[in-house]
């Protein structure tokens, strides 16, 4: 049976979010809901999978509270469960940038239609932004997008610290996975002096789900934080698959790579693997291969 995978996040202040945390999480087990969701005093933010009527309940669970009874959400489809369990976690900011004076309850950037994005970036003077991280960025991003080249979204302020100046960037567009990054990190550039920031609604997925493929300006695939690792046009799944001994995305190609061991390493990792997790990394893929050769 296909599961239904919704994502969600909405920017709302929420001073009550430790006691939501409880009763949210015996709802999704109670509906049999797998996946994530996160609270803070900013907001929401989660990404889970289901039935579709399981999937529903747990929409208007959410909506019954006032603050949250716009929230939006994006949907795909998996054949096999995209998660192991379900975890509602309390946290400091629904997203982290570490820096707590940005609050885009306060105040973000314009917000611009899937539709609309390609007219956006074809803008000589606008200057595209990638927020997400360097091993998302390598498997895919839009055309004349800049790469920050951050490992984490807390290191997303020194990049336009160095990089970005406000007399110089008079036009961003700020774009990420599921809009909730470019989203604070247009509050983040605002607070600094930026004056026309610019983010993608509903980020990558939404483009990908709405623009036809023929119209598009991405490139590649888009990398999902679940066991589908990736996803494609029409939110169709991807071609790779994560190495388990860095996590870092792996393509067929990489696969052919005498650097690539199943289970143990990749090229993106085996420069730095040390011996010890190397050692680890083989115990553990000699238990899945017995593992395998018991179900056959």
């Amino acid at each position: 049976m296909s599961l239904v995978v919704a994502t969600l996040y909405k920017f709302v202040s929420l001073p009550d979010f430790t006691e939501k945390q409880e009763p949210l999480l015996s709802f999704c087990q109670t509906n049999d809901i797998k996946g994530t969701i996160l609270l803070a005093p900013e907001g929401i933010n989660g990404t889970i999978a289901g039935s579709r009527q399981a999937i529903d309940s747990v929409l208007s669970f959410l909506r019954t509270d006032p603050r949250l009874a716009d929230l939006e959400h994006k949907e795909s489809h998996a054949e096999s469960p995209p998660f192991q369990r379900m975890k509602v976690r309390l946290k400091n900011e629904i997203v982290t940038i570490g820096l707590p004076e940005v609050n885009p309850n306060e105040q973000v950037g314009t917000y611009v239609d899937p539709q609309d994005w390609n007219t956006l970036i074809n803008d000589p003077e606008v200057t595209v932004i990638d927020t997400r991280n360097d091993y998302e960025v390598s498997i895919g991003t839009f055309q004349k997008a800049q790469n920050p080249n951050t490992k984490s979204f807390r290191e997303f302020p020194e990049y336009v610290f160095h990089q970005l100046d406000p007399k110089k960037h008079k036009k961003v567009a700020l774009f990420c996975t599921g809009g909730i990054r470019c989203e604070k990190a247009s509050s983040f550039m605002l607070s600094r002096g930026f004056q026309e920031v610019y983010h993608l609604k509903g980020g990558i997925l939404k483009y990908l789900e709405e623009v036809p493929e023929s119209e598009s300006l991405w490139e590649g695939e888009c990398y999902i934080f679940d066991d589908r690792i990736a996803v494609r046009h029409g939110l169709e799944p991807g071609s790779y698959d994560l190495c388990a001994s860095c996590g870092h995305p792996i393509s067929e190609s990489d696969k052919t790579s005498p650097q690539y061991e199943e289970g143990i390493s990749c090229p993106h990792c085996l420069d730095n693997l040390s011996e010890e997790k190397k050692a680890r990394q083989q115990a553990k893929q000699r238990q899945i291969e017995l593992a395998k050769k018991r179900d056959c």
